[in-house]
């Protein structure tokens, strides 16, 4: 018997694709809310600042340890606090059975991070790090674990529940452990008196660092990247000045470079549209900008950009002077974004 042609053959049943309606998803939200706030409402503040404050006394390294999704969070903590310029390091559970608790001391702290507290890897580390004298610590969330009997100081982190509808996926109990170790730092860092500065130091080649560091003589052009002119020049003959530098105007001096104004290639479209023929015959000084919005050296680089953008109109670029109206560079939109700003 033939098989039927292609175009007789039954039409497979149509699948709906999956979709997640906006009520489902609102729910979720609020139930996750909910079992935080149950966290926030049922913590043991004694705890927590016991917790604090024995790694606020610490002399040595803090280690944080973990396995699976605890382990991320653990991780994540300790680079929290690399970041704050406290010493601190994640310690795998598996390599530190296999020579890396030979970084440990008996002045270090070593967290352990585990929802249950029951977790094997961990267990098995215990007895190995406390011969080395190593001040342990629990943080777990289920009442009367093995970890906490074995540690010196044990935070229980309240868990009402997790978000997966088989209380079964690690998406809550991570959350807290999150905020919890997060908040900490941030407790640290204030007990430390850290300043903005040291803040900006621990991290030189992200933005922070560098609205924090940079300054407008590091991002700046200057000297044979200016483009200058005198107030007598013609403007058509400096045309190649205004275009060639990358910068959208002129900067306009006297003899002892004191800036006395700014011409822009915005300024040149409207001279062209007003003078039509006579721009030929028109000096720079004649249509410059003579109050121009400039900046100082030693402002930082984010304060130029704030100022580029403030009202009444942003511009695109700052002269930058000293205190006796001397022209020593110019900063550029284009130059702060591309310096990462």
């Amino acid at each position: 018997m033939g098989s039927l042609p292609p175009s007789h053959l039954p039409s497979p049943p149509s699948e709906k694709p999956p979709h997640v309606s906006e009520t489902t998803l609102l729910n979720l939200f609020k139930s996750q809310q909910d079992h935080l706030n149950y966290f926030f409402q049922n913590l043991d503040l004694s705890q927590a600042l016991s917790f604090t404050q024995t790694l606020l006394n610490s002399r040595g390294t803090i280690f944080f340890s973990g396995v699976g999704k605890s382990g991320f969070v653990a991780n994540k903590i300790s680079q929290t606090l690399v970041s704050l310029g406290i010493r601190s390091s994640f310690l795998s559970p598996l390599d530190a059975l296999h020579g890396d608790i030979g970084a440990l001391s008996s002045s270090d702290v070593l967290v352990l991070f585990s929802k249950s507290g029951s977790t094997e890897e961990l267990l098995r580390l215990v007895p190995c790090v406390r011969a080395k004298g190593v001040y342990l610590i629990s943080v777990t969330s289920v009442s009367s674990n093995a970890l906490a009997n074995v540690c010196d100081m044990n935070v229980h982190l309240p868990l009402e529940r997790e978000l997966c509808p088989f209380d079964l996926a690690p998406v809550t109990s991570t959350a807290i452990q999150m905020v919890f170790g997060d908040t900490v730092a941030i407790a640290l860092m204030g007990a430390r008196n850290l300043t903005k500065e040291q803040y900006a130091a621990n991290h030189p080649a992200g933005r922070i660092g560098k609205s924090l560091i940079f300054k407008v003589k590091d991002v700046m052009k200057k000297q044979d990247e200016l483009p200058i002119c005198k107030e007598g020049d013609l403007i058509m003959d400096q045309l190649v000045e205004l275009t060639s530098k990358g910068c959208g105007c002129l900067l306009v001096i006297d003899d002892e470079y004191h800036l006395l104004g700014t011409f822009t290639d915005g300024d040149l479209r409207r001279t062209l549209k007003a003078s039509g023929e006579a721009i030929f015959k028109l000096t720079v000084g004649e249509m410059c900008n003579r109050d121009p919005r400039t900046i100082g050296p030693e402002a930082m680089a984010v304060e130029a950009m704030q100022k580029m953008e403030s009202p009444p109109s942003p511009v695109q670029f700052l002269p930058v002077i000293d205190r006796q109206n001397m022209l020593i560079g110019i900063v550029t939109l284009h130059g702060l974004v591309s310096a990462g700003l």
